[in-house]
C-alpha cells in the first residue's frame, strides 16, 4: 500500500478511520464481516488496531470502494492471497482512449458508407 502509516504499533479507532478515510462505524462493520481484522482491546475497552490491521482495512476499502467488490468478493479475494493490482490507467487516459477509438471508427464508417453509395451508382 503506498498510504503513509506512522510508524507506532497501536492505533486508534479514530486514527484508523482518518488513514482509510472511512467512518468509525464502517471500520467496526468490516469487523464483523473480515476476520482477519482483531484489533485488541485496552482496559478501558477502546479498541487498538496494529499496523498489519491497518493495513488490512486499507486494502480492504480499495477492494470495496475503489475495485468495486463486494463484502463476500473482497473476503473471498482475502482469503486467496492474491494481492492487489494497482489500476493500470486513470479515468482521463481511458477516456482519452475511448475517443480516439470512437474517431476511428466514425472514419471506417464514413469509408464504407462511400464504398456502398459508389456501388449502387
Amino acid at each position: 500500500m503506498k498510504n503513509n502509516i506512522p510508524d507506532k504499533l497501536y492505533f486508534k479507532i479514530g486514527e484508523v478511520g482518518k488513514l482509510a478515510d472511512v467512518p468509525t462505524h464502517v471500520l467496526r462493520y468490516w469487523e464483523s464481516e473480515f476476520p482477519d481484522i482483531r484489533p485488541k482491546r485496552a482496559n478501558s475497552k477502546q479498541r487498538l488496531y496494529r499496523r498489519k490491521d491497518v493495513e488490512l482495512i486499507l486494502q480492504v476499502k480499495t477492494l470495496l470502494h475503489e475495485q468495486g467488490y463486494t463484502i463476500a468478493g473482497a473476503r473471498k479475494f482475502l482469503k486467496s492471497g492474491q494481492e492487489l493490482d494497482e489500476p493500470v490507467q486513470d479515468i482521463n487516459q481511458i477516456s482519452s482512449q475511448f475517443s480516439k477509438n470512437m474517431a476511428t471508427i466514425k472514419q471506417e464508417l464514413k469509408e464504407l458508407q462511400e464504398l456502398l453509395v459508389d456501388r449502387k451508382e
